[in-house]
């Protein structure tokens, strides 16, 4: 793992622990002490956090900044599995199989703070909270699903049908049918995690701005113009 700098402030541990949902329902106390076996580690942005065939036993809690978990096929090519945000975690497997390694690589997208949590300590936590176990469950799972979606549609579905299902997911409940929705990821990662080219994608941004569905804006937004025409044109 390459690193920057690895230090151990108490008060930055324990704002990292309450930041995380699969740790917030904690007492304060029973947060301090998970805090107290915390360390930080600080990636420059392109910093490696890991490397698939490395040993997975560290759960890793993002603070600030992003992270992005992509795997490599036989061939090379990058396929984004998604990107880690303030609160958002990896290594989860680590608790479950010791032993294991991970399949996957990440690396920093901006400069980042990651706090850090040993296999063996997080065990004990887990024995003394079970409930956290069930948080983690439910997070993993959560994954599990997008990932399976991911497949299918990389399998079935047209490129502009991605695209679309992609919007639509990142519309927010209650946003009515003229919403604005904010790209979570680069239009280069987008590419990739949806299994095409970059240029593949802005064409089809491209084709749906001009038949009306979309506008494009600065700073990664997107206007969409009618959700249920846009839905209609996916089908």
């Amino acid at each position: 793992m390459e690193q920057s700098q690895c230090c151990n402030h108490h008060h930055g541990h324990a704002q990292c622990v309450r930041l995380v949902p699969i740790f917030n329902h904690l007492e304060d106390r029973q947060m301090d002490m998970i805090a107290e076996s915390t360390k930080t580690l600080h990636l420059q942005k392109g910093e490696m956090l890991f490397h698939a065939g490395e040993e997975d036993d560290t759960l890793y809690i993002i603070n600030s900044g992003k992270v992005r978990i992509y795997h490599l096929s036989d061939s090379g090519k990058e396929q984004l599995v998604r990107i880690l945000n303030p609160g958002e975690f990896t290594g989860e497997v680590a608790i479950f199989q010791p032993g294991s390694v991970h399949e996957n690589y990440a690396e920093a997208l901006q400069n980042t703070s990651i706090c850090l949590i040993r296999q063996e300590d997080l065990q004990k936590y887990l024995v003394d909270y079970p409930q956290i176990s069930l948080k983690i469950l439910s997070e993993v799972t959560i994954r599990l699903k997008n990932s399976e979606k991911q497949t299918t549609q990389v399998a079935i579905e047209n490129v502009e049908s991605r695209i679309i299902s992609f919007l639509a997911e990142s519309v927010e409940k209650g946003s009515g049918n003229s919403p604005t929705i904010t790209l979570s990821m680069s239009k280069k990662d987008l590419a990739s995690y949806l299994g095409t080219t970059p240029e593949t994608i802005s064409r089809r941004f491209t084709s749906l701005e001009q038949n009306g569905l979309i506008e494009q804006l600065p700073k990664r937004k997107i206007k969409i113009l009618d959700l249920d025409q846009l839905l209609l044109h996916a089908e």
